[in-house]
């Protein structure tokens, strides 16, 4: 059991909790204080505004939940993809890579808990050039994911594993 929190694992699971706590208070200020549902839209700068946005799907407006029974799918989907997430960063060593699965596991389980309390994802992030939008309206459990899967991606392409320079007894291994 020791070995199972490592510090870089330990240093994941904070991080985790943390992407969680700070998007479910971002998600109560656009709910709570700002009234964004009620207002629909805050011009913040040029380039940003908090929009809202009900999102029933996942990626792109996929699997968009129009019944219940889609809903709870989505959330068990979603729930057994971060479950997934947690045991792989669990196995994982390296620092790198716990810190992509980090990230996708504290914005899974922030959007897992909107669609279990709302049915719907909660997003209010709109940056726009004038009328063109390069993203959809986001929120930060939904970047955190973005940026963990592009760590997971780009480390697998770009990071080649060393070959193991010693045998099972220790002593270094020689090419014939």
């Amino acid at each position: 059991m020791k070995g199972l929190f490592t510090r870089p694992r330990v240093i994941g699971l904070a991080l985790s909790g943390l992407i969680f706590v700070v998007d479910q208070w971002l998600k109560w200020l656009m709910i709570g204080p700002l009234q964004l549902r009620q207002v629909g839209n805050i011009h913040i700068l040029p380039f940003f505004d908090l929009t809202w946005v009900e999102n029933y799907g996942v990626s792109l407006g996929m699997l968009t939940a129009r019944s219940m029974e889609m809903r709870w799918g989505l959330v068990a989907l979603t729930a057994g993809i971060a479950l997934v997430v947690a045991v792989w960063m669990m196995r994982e060593k390296l620092l790198g890579e716990i810190l992509g699965l980090c990230l996708i596991l504290g914005g899974a389980l922030g959007n897992i808990v909107d669609r279990v309390k709302f049915g719907y994802v909660v997003d209010y992030a709109d940056f726009h050039i004038g009328d063109f939008r390069p993203f959809l309206v986001f929120n930060l459990a939904d970047a955190a994911i973005t940026i963990g899967v592009v760590i997971i991606l780009a480390r697998s392409f770009l990071i080649s594993e060393k070959p193991d320079t010693k045998n099972d007894t220790g002593a270094p291994v020689t090419e014939n």
